[in-house]
């Protein structure tokens, strides 16, 4: 039996309060799709990038000037740690939290979920965002093709890839992660094998 948009009314039931990592790179909308996701499970949200600043009491952009990526990633990679002991929680991380092999074993704690989204969509989104330490005095379109490229490979190990258009309502994407999350379930026990 499935619901009107053809996934499990019991997906959150089958989740077991699994975590939930949205994965995929910067402006493929996993902080505003991961808001719809936690709502329609009854879970709770973060945005890693957010802890991350309030951790460091900084923007992220301060932390890249004043003490580079490198210290960024460390924080990224705390703050993981720390959010990967809980459950019941769907979290948008940021673009390059899969750089990091150790990421990869606070992210198998839950469900991965890589939302896949062409790099023409990803420019138009972020040709006016000043905010992202890495798209700061480069061609956008370049910059964001090296990132894909550089990432592709680990995005793709992620348990579920959605791909997406560039152009869907996050209503409906988080819809289709819903979908394509509980095809990935095991309809007998609902265990996660990671």
């Amino acid at each position: 039996m499935t619901d009107i948009y053809g996934y499990p009314p019991d997906l959150a039931a089958r989740l077991k309060g699994t975590n939930i990592f949205l994965v995929g790179m910067m402006g493929s909308g996993k902080t505003t799709v991961g808001q719809f996701l936690a709502k329609n499970l009854n879970y709770r949200f973060i945005d890693t990038d957010s802890l991350v600043e309030q951790v460091a009491q900084k923007p992220i952009n301060e932390i890249f000037a004043e003490s580079g990526e490198d210290a960024f990633r460390q924080l990224e990679t705390q703050v993981l740690s720390e959010v990967a002991s809980y459950s019941r929680m769907v979290v948008a991380t940021g673009g390059g939290i899969v750089l990091a092999r150790q990421n990869w074993s606070f992210l198998h704690h839950g469900l991965v979920v890589w939302l896949d989204v062409p790099v023409e969509h990803l420019c138009r989104r972020l040709q006016a965002d000043t905010s992202r330490p890495l798209l700061k005095d480069v061609d956008l379109k370049n910059k964001l093709e090296k990132l894909l490229e550089e990432r592709r490979s680990l995005y793709s190990q992620a348990d579920v890839r959605v791909v997406l258009q560039g152009d869907e309502p996050p209503e409906w994407v988080s819809e289709r992660v819903q979908t394509d999350m509980s095809k990935v379930l095991n309809p007998e026990d609902s265990a996660i094998n990671n």
